[in-house]
């Protein structure tokens, strides 16, 4: 994939913005990615399955949603310049409860989980890199945890826009719906009335 060196080179930008990594740590952990490609609409790991990679992506959009009962709630949606996989599953490596599915075409870097602990382990930078954004990935699932349980509609809706403006032309609005916890009728009023920037 020829966007690998720029991918690995924005990851790094990324990265060594949460903490600083050591040159020899760094050379180690971009030795251990591959490059992995999905076409629109393709099930990149399924609930039942351990999750054996961590994934950065380069292209295209991906979600994570649970099934219950043939209901769909859309649990994160992941697009390029972050990382993406069940997390849980890849750092437990227990079964997911969660479906990754692309939602266009998409490109990835990939590690394995043995990959990923051999860094973690060899290198305190890298341990300390993936320890903090593991906390800055709590808060914000806490954050919207909040959002979920005692927000309204609107504040939902106004929130989602004001930290990621740009997905109402990234993702599927049944999808997003979803993601807030609001039915897609509701999401389709809001999108009429709420004035967008």
């Amino acid at each position: 994939m020829k966007d690998s060196a720029t991918a690995l080179e924005k990851m790094y930008q990324q990265l060594s913005a949460i903490h600083p990594i050591e040159e020899t740590a760094w050379k180690d952990f971009q030795g251990i990615w591959t490059t992995a490609s999905y076409k629109r609409k393709e099930v990149v790991t399924a609930a039942g399955e351990v999750e054996r990679y961590l994934y950065w992506v380069v292209e295209g959009v991906q979600r994570g949603f649970h099934l219950h009962d043939q209901k769909e709630a859309t649990v994160v949606f992941t697009y390029p310049g972050s990382f993406s996989g069940i997390i849980d599953s890849f750092l437990l490596q227990q079964p997911s409860r969660y479906y990754l599915e692309t939602l266009t075409s998409s490109h990835f870097l990939r590690a394995s989980y043995r990959q990923v602990e051999e860094c973690r382990l060899q290198h305190p930078s890298i341990a300390e890199l993936m320890y903090k954004a593991l906390a800055f990935t709590t808060s914000g699932i806490l954050e919207r945890q909040i959002e979920l349980m005692v927000y309204s509609a609107e504040e939902k809706f106004r929130t989602l826009l004001k930290r990621s403006p740009h997905i109402l032309q990234l993702v599927p609005h049944k999808y997003l719906a979803s993601y807030l916890g609001i039915d897609a009728t509701t999401f389709s009023k809001l999108l009429g009335t709420i004035r967008l920037g």
